[in-house]
């Protein structure tokens, strides 16, 4: 560890921590369960619902609403 740069925090960890990650480029957030299921979602409502719901809905292989989309790249300046 170099001089002056604090250490990251642990990461936690155990059967009710909760993941959401913004999709970056995007209006959508991908959401993480415990059980190691993931789903992305539009609305978080529709998300939080869908988390606290487990175990049902719940696969540790389920992707919910289809892969992350892609972004564009930028256009060129001229």
């Amino acid at each position: 560890m170099s001089a002056g740069i604090p250490e990251a925090p642990p990461v936690l960890g155990g059967d009710r921590v909760y993941r959401i990650h913004w999709v970056l480029g995007t209006d959508r957030l991908r959401a993480v369960c415990h059980c190691g299921s993931e789903r992305i979602f539009e609305d978080p409502v529709e998300l939080w619902e869908w988390l606290l719901a487990h175990p049902d809905g719940h696969e540790p292989t389920d992707t919910g609403a289809g892969p992350a989309p892609t972004r564009e790249p930028a256009p060129a300046s001229a």
